[in-house]
């Protein structure tokens, strides 16, 4: 399967730039972002939402080996695909991790434009696209206040059924 990105040569400075060039043209007011261990951090305020999302970034480790394909064929005709796993040097290792953080800020720049355009166009509204991300009085946002109860629900089987409210369901 491909990935957004996948070969981006976009640095993530300019990713966060036009994230926050992307907010300023919809109408927020406020932006900030910061890092701590292997995530990075972008807030907003738009009208009277505080909004965040939190980016998890790869580590250098995690691409310290790769999986590997060779193609072999038989004078018969027929192939077959081994695969293999391959080790990376650390420099190589921190190559892969880097493309792999800008290929992510892509991702979030994706993200955050079609959600914000989505809003812009009538789409959908403003809290049905953000409402995860939207920070409650507190700090939490509202997925994190809500997530135990989300996999409580599926776990006992009293989940929603997925279309009760379509079309004005009573």
């Amino acid at each position: 399967m491909s990935e957004y990105a996948s070969g981006t040569t976009v640095s993530t400075e300019r990713s966060k730039n036009e994230i926050e060039a992307t907010l300023r043209r919809y109408g927020a007011d406020q932006f900030v972002s910061g890092w701590k261990d292997n995530a990075t951090m972008l807030g907003f305020r738009m009208g009277d939402r505080m909004v965040r999302f939190v980016l998890p970034l790869p580590a250098p480790s995690q691409f310290k080996t790769y999986k590997a394909t060779r193609r072999a064929s038989w004078r018969s005709g027929s192939s077959h695909v081994h695969e293999f796993t391959r080790t990376r040097s650390d420099q190589a290792a921190l190559v892969a991790c880097d493309q792999e953080t800008r290929r992510r800020f892509r991702a979030l720049s994706l993200v955050i434009k079609a959600k914000l355009e989505a809003v812009a166009s009538g789409i959908t509204t403003f809290e049905e696209e953000f409402l995860a991300h939207i920070v409650l009085p507190g700090g939490s946002t509202v997925y994190e206040r809500t997530r135990s109860e989300l996999k409580l629900a599926y776990e006992s089987g009293k989940a929603p059924e997925l279309l009760l409210g379509f079309g004005g369901a009573k």
